[in-house]
């Protein structure tokens, strides 16, 4: 074999290697908290560049145990890492909250799991965006995706997006986004109780 020959099988071992990196799934908590957030911006006309660095993680700096499993969501790498209960590991490309005043972190847990989820603007979006519907029912309209994971705070949720360009942006107003197929994959490992870190 030639030296070319061979720098090019190591260039697509290099590339095939990250692109398998890049389609491991990823996990995310969220903190304790009781107050109510409702976001008091439209993010809809804002763009941002489509960064994300992956780097895998422990879990044990992170979680005292994986009980239920956990999700482990980095604002600043917009990457969603999750550990199954058996110390399986998953790393996800997501989408992560505008600005940082749109930003929860801190620890939470799955209360709810919905497929084809509904979508209803929060009071203050429907003040500043009154021609927005009141309701969008499940299908290729809905902000929501297709699978929808609700966090133990009020209107922060891990669901998936039709819109693809936004994943590995700032781009939301406080929800993590993941492609649809990836939160298809976290909704059926994740359980009502998973715990979640958002930090």
């Amino acid at each position: 074999m030639t030296h070319f020959a061979k720098a090019k099988l190591s260039r697509r071992h290099f590339l095939a290697g990250s692109a398998a990196l890049v389609a491991t799934p990823v996990v995310a908590q969220d903190v304790d908290g009781a107050d109510t957030v409702e976001i008091e911006r439209d993010v809809s006309n804002v763009v941002r560049r489509n960064i994300s660095s992956f780097r895998t993680l422990d879990w044990q700096p992170h979680f005292s145990n994986l009980n239920n499993g956990a999700i482990l969501v980095d604002i600043s790498s917009r990457a969603l890492h999750f550990w199954e209960e058996s110390g399986t590991y998953h790393l996800f490309p997501s989408s992560v909250p505008l600005t940082e005043d749109l930003t929860r972190r801190g620890r939470t847990k799955i209360v709810r799991k919905v497929e084809g989820p509904s979508w209803r603007p929060t009071p203050s979006m429907k003040k500043r965006n009154p021609e927005w519907p009141d309701y969008v029912g499940p299908g290729p309209d809905n902000p929501l995706g297709t699978h929808a994971l609700y966090l133990g705070w009020t209107y922060y949720r891990i669901h998936g997006t039709h819109d693809t360009r936004k994943i590995g942006r700032r781009s939301s107003n406080g929800c993590i986004g993941l492609y649809n197929e990836h939160i298809a994959q976290l909704f059926e490992m994740a359980k009502v109780g998973t715990q979640v870190l958002l930090i």
